[in-house]
């Protein structure tokens, strides 16, 4: 079979216009690839969701993109700039509620501030910033629970709050890593609209990782899909070498248009995720590396992403 390049859009012309720029990355332990030349670009204000197979890399690519690990090979760059270390550049909230339990919901949601301003600061700021907070949490329907430890919360009380403390300091950039699936399902569905309409109001730009495709088709305006079952110019017997690509990169819906609640039923949203399932998440469906949907006009692929391996050292 013939297999035609599309290489897609300039990646420097894409680097001066994103917020999050990914290329050649390539993340390795010792002899086990994780990723294989990621090339990702996002664009300031979307919401992009990340999923795979378990094992393909996703929350090692959101940890690179924290800073908490460095790449084998390639660049991570945040408006432009290489990552460093984790930063308030860079918010972050986990699957297991990451509040302090020693703080009360709203001294939770308080502390990135606190930290990082002297006393005299603090002390002309705290009642602005209390007020603010306050208003956060009524539009979680959490006023009453303002003073209470996570202890006296609920899961998704708790999470509500991790969001809330996340988007409190205005990071350039969220990231959420499978932040849902320990809810119950009532709980989940609260917390994915209380997001959506979070985002709506703020356009903060999300990276979103989760297992759960519904979840992504329904929240993003952006899928990514990661995984390690794909094809390209390596022997065979090199297979288990092969770390996870990008094999999938689309839009999903206009930035301006929140998903709307009953588009989870329809059969155009029943046949998305068959397909997003059959290309990512079946070892038996493996796509040549020149045939992945990469539709999203931002999505690119630099010459090294056809070949496999670690290009650069």
């Amino acid at each position: 079979m013939v297999h035609e390049i599309n290489i897609g859009p300039d990646p420097e012309e894409l680097r001066t216009r994103s917020i999050l720029y990914i290329e050649d990355v390539y993340k390795a332990y010792g002899d086990n690839v994780i990723l294989d030349d990621i090339d990702l670009s996002i664009a300031p204000g979307e919401f992009c969701a990340v999923v795979g197979p378990s094992g393909c890399g996703k929350s090692t690519l959101l940890r690179l993109i924290l800073g908490q690990e460095r790449t084998s090979s390639g660049r991570v760059l945040l408006n432009g700039c290489p990552i460093g270390h984790p930063d308030m550049d860079r918010g972050i909230v986990y699957q297991k509620y990451s509040l302090f339990p020693n703080l009360s919901a709203m001294d939770n949601i308080l502390i990135g501030h606190k930290l990082r301003m002297w006393p005299w600061q603090w002390g002309s700021r705290k009642k602005d910033l209390t007020e603010k907070a306050m208003v956060f949490l009524g539009r979680a329907g959490m006023e009453n629970h303002a003073h209470k430890y996570p202890h006296q919360l609920s899961g998704g009380q708790q999470q509500r709050v991790a969001v809330i403390q996340a988007l409190f300091t205005r990071p350039k950039i969220l990231l959420m890593d499978e932040p849902f699936s320990a809810l119950d399902p009532g709980a989940r569905e609260d917390m994915q609209m209380f997001l959506l309409e979070l985002w709506e109001e703020s356009r903060l730009t999300i990276f979103f990782v989760t297992h759960d495709l519904e979840e992504a088709a329904y929240l993003a305006t952006r899928l990514v899909a990661l995984s390690q079952h794909y094809s390209d110019e390596r022997n065979p017997e090199e297979l288990a070498k092969r770390g996870a690509k990008v094999v999938l990169d689309m839009r999903l819906r206009d930035v301006g248009a929140a998903a709307a609640p009953h588009i989870k039923s329809t059969a155009e949203f029943g046949a998305l995720i068959q397909n997003i399932r059959r290309d990512a998440f079946e070892p038996g469906y493996r796509q040549h590396v020149k045939d992945f949907s990469l539709t999203h006009p931002h999505s690119f692929r630099t010459p090294s992403s056809f070949q496999g391996g670690q290009q650069n050292t």
